[in-house]
């Protein structure tokens, strides 16, 4: 199905506001992350919220940005977006009260597919999850999206990645590439090499999307995203694939 993207962008992504200090643009720059224009086949709307950054979303989550978030989506909502997206899987902390604040589907975080896919396997396998920071994903992050004690998954960090950190600490740090790509890949088969019951693996950050691939390849496991959720929902929005006027 091919889509133009020069028409109505069709969903918001809530993201972080823009400063010289932002660590992590440089993975902005691949295709495959959300603020990639590349990565999506339809279109979409990128809206900055005021005050949203690592600081204030990740490690000190804000009430006055979580306020932001909710007037930014409403005004996306008033402006015809038919979806909203969260640029980060810590915005799972805040998916019902944005939720509540529009009468359009949100999908804040990633993290709202586990008890989904953990639905997928039997009781004995675990939903593995790979996140940006492990120390900062808490109960409440994960209860807020549903995933409740009775679903295993097993939850590793890449903040010690030594690339990662890197870049997390000095905005002019050059990024080497397949480095990063290796410590990935490190970081899932240690994952797997320690619970032997991992069924798939999700990936909270909205930065990893663009080497779901390469662990795919690598753990022969089914790997879900941030797109592979907003391709499920754009296409129950505006999915035309099969009807009578195609024939």
């Amino acid at each position: 199905m091919t889509v133009d993207k020069n028409t109505n962008p069709i969903i918001g992504i809530l993201g972080w506001e823009k400063s010289s200090n932002d660590t992590l643009a440089q993975l902005d720059l691949l295709p495959g992350n959300i603020a990639h224009p590349d990565t999506f086949d339809f279109p979409v709307i990128y809206k900055q919220v005021k005050g949203a950054c690592y600081q204030t979303i990740v490690v000190d989550p804000d009430n006055q940005v979580l306020q932001e978030m909710v007037e930014t989506a409403r005004i996306l909502e008033k402006e015809g977006i038919r979806a909203i997206m969260g640029n980060c899987g810590f915005n799972s902390l805040f998916q019902k009260q944005l939720a509540r604040a529009v009468k359009i589907p949100v999908f804040s975080s990633s993290l709202l597919l586990v008890p989904m896919v953990a639905r997928f396997f039997g009781d004995d396998r675990k939903i593995g999850i790979i996140t940006a920071d492990k120390p900062h994903l808490t109960s409440k992050h994960l209860q807020a999206v549903g995933i409740t004690p009775d679903i295993p998954v097993c939850i590793y960090g890449i903040e010690e990645m030594s690339e990662f950190k890197k870049i997390r600490q000095d905005p002019s740090a050059e990024l080497d590439i397949n480095l990063f790509e290796q410590q990935i890949l490190a970081v899932a088969h240690e994952m797997v090499l320690n619970n032997n019951t991992i069924g798939a693996i999700i990936l909270e950050c909205t930065d990893l999307p663009p080497f779901s691939a390469a662990i795919r390849k690598s753990t022969g496991l089914p790997v879900f995203d941030i797109v592979t959720l907003a391709n499920m929902v754009y296409d129950a929005i505006c999915g035309n694939r099969w009807t009578f006027d195609n024939l």
